[in-house]
């Protein structure tokens, strides 16, 4: 049996858990980081090939003169859909990005609202949590 070594932040702090959680691994934080880092380099993967979809879009011509409408109105739908996938997946790419950031400063774990610990169980589901259960369901809430 190997013994396995509680992990802890560039600070030597101990990566904060809820009460009844066991404590991070060196192992545990080492596959969340690999996990967040993989999703950075994904989404900015994502955002590349979407842009490029986006600049065919914009390049096929907007002003419609000459086409037919319901083509125009697919073409504004086709760019509209590219736009809003491109923002969703830079705001998830900034969340990981943060995440990241937390954890190389220390202060990954710790509710942005509360200041308590936001739960291994939730930061293994969801790498970039930055608010406990308790306080997202009530800014969802508002």
């Amino acid at each position: 049996m190997t013994a396995t070594k509680s992990a802890q932040g560039p600070d030597g702090a101990l990566l904060p858990v809820r009460e009844g959680e066991d404590p991070w691994t060196a192992e545990e934080v080492a596959e969340l980081r690999a996990e967040l880092v993989s999703e950075v380099e994904r989404m900015t993967n994502a955002i590349a090939v979407v842009e490029a979809e986006l600049a065919e879009l914009l390049a096929d011509g907007s002003d419609g003169a000459g086409r037919d409408p319901a083509d125009v109105g697919s073409s504004n739908f086709e760019r509209d859909q590219e736009m809003s996938l491109a923002s969703n997946t830079r705001e998830m790419l900034d969340q990981n990005i943060h995440a990241l950031k937390m954890l190389d400063a220390g202060k990954y774990g710790l509710c942005e609202s509360c200041g308590r610990p936001i739960g291994k169980a939730r930061l293994q589901a969801f790498p970039r949590a930055t608010m406990c259960v308790q306080c997202k369901q009530r800014s969802e809430r508002r």
